[in-house]
């Protein structure tokens, strides 16, 4: 299997108007400098195993709020934000259980555009190639 590039889902999405208009705000940046961004993905990783890897999430379509975590907003970004978006955007249809592969894969995407927006080294970010 080769390895998942986001670059063309990005360049997509920055053709969306809906999805470009999203950005760290600061609050979320305070959060990143505070709790460094691999508590952040742990974090995420736990709100896609809860909220986007079951076949028939709760709330489908209303599970991800807009603010309130970095995870959050860059979900709205990426079209990780419910199973239709994911559908959509990622390719991950409905109706199925996300594998693990499918939720790291979604992390990469988050994890990626949350250091594009940042614009700066984020605290607790190692070195490219990292689990998320």
């Amino acid at each position: 299997m080769s390895r998942f590039d986001p670059e063309d889902l990005f360049e997509r999405l920055a053709r969306s108007r809906f999805r470009s208009r999203f950005h760290l705000d600061d609050q979320a940046r305070l959060y990143l400098e505070s709790r460094g961004l691999d508590v952040v993905m742990e974090h995420g990783a736990a709100f896609i195993a809860e909220r986007l890897a079951p076949a028939h999430p709760p709330r489908d379509g209303k599970q991800t709020p807009m603010r309130g975590h970095p995870v959050f907003i860059a979900q709205h970004a990426t079209g990780a934000c419910c199973r239709s978006c994911l559908s959509k955007w990622h390719g991950m249809g409905p109706g199925k259980d996300l594998t693990s592969e499918q939720q790291k894969q979604i992390l990469r995407v988050l994890r990626c555009w949350i250091e594009r927006d940042f614009g700066a080294s984020i605290p607790g970010s190692p070195a490219q190639g990292a689990l998320f």
